[in-house]
């Protein structure tokens, strides 16, 4: 919709009058030679009489995020992607076209400038601007005010404001791109390899969700966007490929809040002859050295509760969290109908054909998994809810994988692999049987996977940790919502 705004039409007035006036309000012939940061970390401990005898010019471009007009001579900040600096515009130095120029300037114009550093009276680091620019005339006015409630949700409808105005935001997003930086050297480093697979995937594996369906008309088939690279990661491990992991897109058709978004960033990674005893060590050692790279310490402040990632973490059975943080007896994990009993006194709604596993597992999250507010590694989870795992050697009704939940929420999954392809086809067979019992998250059967299997898989662990709810902790971020640069909205 066209903007009616008496403001928009008096800058696009601006616009015109220095177009008539022969300057091209949009170049694309300056290049700075620094940027704010730089020349702010660089000059920090630089006295007045210093610069005066340095005579050091610079120059920057950047978004006029301040104006200040005292007549003949004005002061602007000027914001890169780095950070703002003070630039001194005074008539007698520019000339009297270049502050014609200046004068038809608007707070959110994009300007080069060239100058001398100086220091205020106020002992702030100045550009003396001895030339200036206009690099990209802006039409609208930038908000003054978007920290309120109500513009949560026009904060993310329009991000490029809310990046523009508030610093925090950037920088929690500078931290993001900081966290994955560190876990790609951090597994680079003990030898895995980054691969990419398939985002559309002729059958929909490697975890219980809902997937997106589109269509290829030039094959003529469905395809499903991914829910998990799984399949397709373990596929490498058995051609060879001993140490894989991706971070990439997973795409899930669930509901949206402040922990899900349907388009989420994953990373997944496998480790041959390894155990899921051995990813928690290495999950300890990785994300408490992010902690303290990232955030200065182990200890993290999360929405005003401290969280310590120092080693060792907290681990315990979903049979023993259950036992810990509720009245349950020891009977519901042998009789189903104790079990569904028990579910329904403290309140759950399950259904009455849901499996044992999966109402000991709704158990688990109804009493027990709210309770993990500092890391804690929840193991031996039902076989039930692990089509994908390998069976405890001591009890095969369990599996040997781990939850890491903090603050009372999954932030990674892992467990070691099952690599029977017996036993793997005929999980895929007892899954679709729960497919057709209208569990529309149950996996369907993939043949060649099995087929791959077939070939033989080394023994192997793998696991998949949420990267926008780590991000969410390490930066104290209270929504999803806040760590993904466009999360998904209603129209």
């Amino acid at each position: 919709m066209e903007d009616k705004s008496s403001e928009y039409q008096q800058r696009l007035a601006r616009l015109d009058s220095l177009r008539e006036a022969g300057i091209n309000p949009y170049p694309n012939d300056f290049k700075p030679g620094s940027n704010c940061s730089s020349i702010v970390e660089g000059f920090k401990d630089s006295s007045k009489e210093e610069l005066e005898a340095k005579n050091e010019t610079v120059s920057i471009a950047g978004r006029v995020m301040a104006l200040r007009d005292f007549g003949k001579a004005s002061f602007m900040h000027v914001q890169d992607r780095s950070g703002r600096i003070q630039a001194y515009i005074k008539k007698d130095i520019i000339g009297e076209g270049a502050y014609g120029l200046f004068k038809k300037l608007d707070m959110g114009d994009i300007v080069g400038i060239e100058g001398r550093l100086f220091r205020t009276k106020t002992n702030e680091l100045t550009i003396e601007a001895q030339w200036l620019k206009l690099l990209a005339k802006g039409l609208h006015p930038l908000p003054e005010k978007w920290h309120g409630l109500t513009d949560v949700e026009a904060r993310y409808r329009q991000r490029y404001l809310d990046l523009m105005v508030n610093p925090e935001v950037r920088d929690v997003f500078l931290r993001r791109t900081a966290i994955v930086r560190l876990i790609r050297e951090f597994l680079t480093s003990r030898e895995f390899i980054e691969v990419e697979t398939p985002m559309l995937q002729p059958i929909p594996g490697g975890a219980a969700a809902k997937p997106f369906k589109t269509y290829h008309n030039a094959l003529g088939m469905e395809l499903y966007m991914r829910i998990a690279p799984e399949l397709y990661l373990k596929r490498l491990v058995i051609a060879g490929l001993e140490r894989v992991f991706e971070i990439n897109r997973n795409f899930r058709n669930e509901g949206i809040s402040t922990q899900h978004n349907p388009e989420f960033t994953m990373l997944e990674f496998y480790q041959a002859y390894a155990t899921f005893e051995d990813l928690m060590d290495l999950t300890e050692e990785m994300i408490s050295s992010l902690a303290v790279k990232v955030c200065g310490s182990p200890r993290v402040q999360y929405q005003g509760t401290t969280i310590d990632f120092t080693p060792p973490w907290q681990r315990i059975t979903v049979k023993d969290a259950i036992l810990k943080y509720s009245n349950a007896a020891e009977e519901i994990f042998v009789d189903r109908a104790k079990a569904l009993e028990y579910s329904k006194e403290i309140g759950l709604a399950i259904p009455e054909g849901l499996s044992h596993g999966k109402i000991i597992t709704g158990i688990f999250e109804g009493v027990a998994e709210h309770q993990f507010i500092q890391p804690a590694f929840v193991t031996h989870y039902p076989l039930d809810v692990s089509p994908l795992s390998r069976k405890n050697e001591r009890d095969p009704s369990l599996v040997d994988r781990f939850e890491l939940l903090v603050m009372g929420k999954e932030i990674a999954n892992a467990f070691s692999e099952l690599n029977d392809p017996v036993d793997q086809r005929q999980r895929f067979v007892d899954q679709l049987k729960e497919r057709d019992a209208g569990d529309q998250e149950a996996h369907e059967m993939d043949e060649d996977y099995v087929r791959a299997l077939e070939y033989g898989m080394p023994p192997t662990a793998g696991e998949g940790i949420g990267i926008d709810r780590l991000v969410m902790i390490l930066t104290d971020s209270p929504s999803i919502r806040d760590v993904i640069l466009f999360p998904q909205l209603r129209k």
